[in-house]
């Protein structure tokens, strides 16, 4: 991971260890939004994964699907 993706990641880190078991573990998707945000950070970088996070967090609504939802691959161009 990135230097920045770590500083990414902290807001993340830090709702999973103070308020997620205050709210309990009703994600809509799996794996978890926070777990698939630690990943997309891990996968694509500071940015993308960011941009990944947040389409994940406007997908999870009522009227929203549920599921499996995993991080997309990365496109690495061909060498």
């Amino acid at each position: 991971m990135s230097p920045l993706a770590h500083i990414a990641a902290l807001p993340v880190r830090a709702y999973r260890l103070i308020f997620s078991p205050w709210v309990g573990f009703n994600c809509r998707y799996q794996p978890t939004c926070s777990a698939y945000a630690l990943e997309a950070l891990d996968k694509h970088g500071a940015l993308k994964g960011s941009w990944l996070t947040l389409r994940r967090i406007g997908r999870c609504h009522p009227l929203g699907s549920s599921g499996y939802d995993p991080v997309p691959p990365r496109d690495d161009p061909p060498s």
